[in-house]
């Protein structure tokens, strides 16, 4: 078994190494039920094999050291050097190494698998997409039961939640390499008529209402950028936007229901199928989204975004979010 241990446990590491060295591509859902399941079994085979065997190897060591105090006795011989019986014990008892990085880490790795696959799971915010609602380096929550739970790995739904709305942010699983997370704003549902002209945001022929704000410095560009509070639905949110950008989007993928959208100098119009939802970025001149490489399907959303935890260059962004 300690052979057999280690070679589990390399095969982890080495994994975690060739994901971390861009080698392969990770999958941390699939990498951390498989650590459910094998520390899983070795808790099983401690709780009903292993553990048993070392108790019984401890009992042993109890009744032969009764059984020669009883026979010295028998001799007249009551004063019996006991020796390190109480040390023996706990040595036969202890866990050994390959025991204790398996079973003994099961319990901490299930709690953490079933709050990640069913509860919450922490995000970090990769680039400015977002901004200026998400920074580079937040730390996010993302709410995995608002939308109903869904089995991890294969992400079956288990159960109906709330429906998405216009104006929620979501990640998702990227459909065009599903592997990888990203993190919008929902602007269109299904059914809905979606345009983006001028950079203004139609939604079934309304002009989206927005209000002039502050600009907004972007401090890893070191530049100001015009800044607007914007509604969707019930929902008030900032967005920025950059003048020195044209309006027409350059470059947009072949993706599936293509034909739905309608691409001009002006912008993009689409009709989003059923569904499926039209995503943007807040920060609307420097944001892969919707307008590129088309709609997300409901099985890759992941979960509603709300929470800011941590941000280790600016802790006054702790908090919830719009």
């Amino acid at each position: 078994m300690p052979i057999l241990t280690a070679i589990i446990l390399a095969a982890f590491v080495g994994y975690g190494t060739a994901w971390y060295l861009g080698a392969i591509e990770g999958n941390f859902a699939l990498l951390l039920f498989m650590a459910t399941v094998v520390t899983g079994l070795y808790w099983l085979a401690e709780r009903f094999i292993f553990l048993p065997r070392r108790r019984a190897a401890a009992d042993a060591l109890q009744q032969q050291a009764d059984q020669r105090r009883a026979d010295l006795a028998a001799q007249g011989i009551t004063q019996v050097d006991q020796g390190d019986l109480a040390t023996a014990r706990e040595r036969v008892l202890a866990q050994p190494w390959w025991l204790d990085w398996t079973a003994g880490l099961f319990p901490v790795i299930l709690i953490v698998f079933m709050l990640r696959s069913f509860v919450f799971e922490p995000f970090k915010i990769p680039s400015g997409s977002m901004i200026p609602t998400l920074l580079v380096g937040d730390l996010i929550l993302v709410n995995k039961f608002t939308y109903g739970l869904k089995l991890p790995v294969i992400h079956t739904r288990l159960t109906e939640g709330k429906p998405v709305q216009r104006g929620d942010v979501v990640v998702f699983r990227y459909p065009p390499q599903p592997s990888v997370d990203y993190i919008k704003r929902v602007v269109g549902v299904p059914g809905d008529e979606v345009s983006y002209l001028n950079k203004q945001l139609t939604v079934n022929g309304q002009p989206m209402p927005r209000a002039v704000a502050s600009d907004f410095f972007d401090e890893s560009t070191m530049e100001y950028y015009k800044q607007f509070d914007e509604q969707l639905g019930v929902k008030n949110h900032r967005i920025i936007v950059d003048d020195r950008r044209p309006g027409f989007v350059a470059g947009a993928f072949d993706f599936q229901y293509k034909d739905n959208c309608r691409y001009s100098v002006e912008g993009v119009s689409c009709k989003v199928p059923e569904g499926h939802y039209f995503v943007m970025g807040d920060n609307r001149d420097n944001s892969l989204d919707s307008r590129f490489w088309g709609f997300v399907p409901d099985g890759n959303i992941v979960g509603k975004a709300f929470f800011v935890w941590m941000n280790f260059g600016d802790l006054k962004r702790i908090g919830a979010f719009n």
